[in-house]
Order: structure tokens, then sequence, then C-alpha cells
């Protein structure tokens, strides 16, 4: 199901689909969520979002009360990741760190060193936990003999 948000005040269209987020309850239960200050895809300006990491996607709002109407603002499924860490030398910024996907790489920053490092090691296990690093096809099963299905 998908829903489409116009904004007549300013023309813009956005789409949100039950797709982008899997099916993932974002609203409970996350396994890390706080504020970080994300730089912007397009427009490089920094904005400072409350970001959910759950079952393989980390979502960000611009509100920390999150509940099943939310409306997501983006959504990366970190499974497709691969690399998360520190940036504070690449941003010159301290509380700093990167995420990578094969086609782009995403800039953060923490409130503190803790929490850089906290949602460095989150990330990096979801990553760990949600990459597929052969495919169901790629698998070979030494067990069975020819001829065998």
């Amino acid at each position: 199901m998908a829903f489409l948000n116009v904004s007549v005040a300013t023309g813009s269209w956005s789409s949100t689909t039950e797709e982008s987020h899997g099916g993932v309850e974002f609203w409970t239960n996350p396994e890390r969520s706080g504020w970080l200050t994300k730089q912007g895809e397009y427009i490089k300006t920094w904005r400072r979002r409350w970001f959910v990491l759950k079952q393989g996607k980390l979502f960000w709002f611009k509100e920390s009360v999150v509940s099943r109407s939310s409306r997501t603002r983006g959504v990366i499924p970190v499974g497709t990741c691969l690399t998360v860490k520190g940036a504070d030398d690449v941003l010159n910024r301290q509380f700093a760190f990167m995420l990578s996907t094969p086609t782009e790489t995403m800039y953060f920053i923490a409130d503190t060193e803790k929490e850089k490092e906290d949602w460095i090691n989150s990330i990096g296990r979801s990553i760990v936990q949600h990459s597929r690093s052969v495919t169901d096809s790629e698998v070979v099963d030494y067990d069975s003999k020819p001829g065998d299905k």
C-alpha cells in the first residue's frame, strides 16, 4: 500500500510506502535509537534527525516521538552497506562517522564520543547480520549426491 503526500504550498511530491520499511515495526523496540546530525543527500546541509535501527534498516525522522503513523524521512537497508567507521578526520568534526554503500557515503555526527562508538558498533553488527555475501543459488550442498533433488 502506498501513501502519496502532496504539499500544495511547495508543490513537492513525496512517496512513502510500506515496502520502504519492509514491514519493520520501527515504532516499537528498536535495537538503537537516538539523535544524530545527518548531512543531506542532495543539499549538503546538516540536519538533526531521530534515528531508529531495527531489523537491518536504519530509519530517520524529524521528531523523536515515533508511532505507527510516523512518516520516515528516509531508510537505509544496512545489509547493503560496506563499512561504518569514524570520520572525525574526514569532516574535521568531533564525533563524526560515515556509512558507505557501493554507490554513496553518508556522514553523521553524534553528540558524544560514546554515542558515536555505540552507533558504529550497532550498525556494524547489523551489517554483519543482514548482509548477504552469497545468494542462495550460489550455495553448494556438498552432502548431496549427483542426481539428488
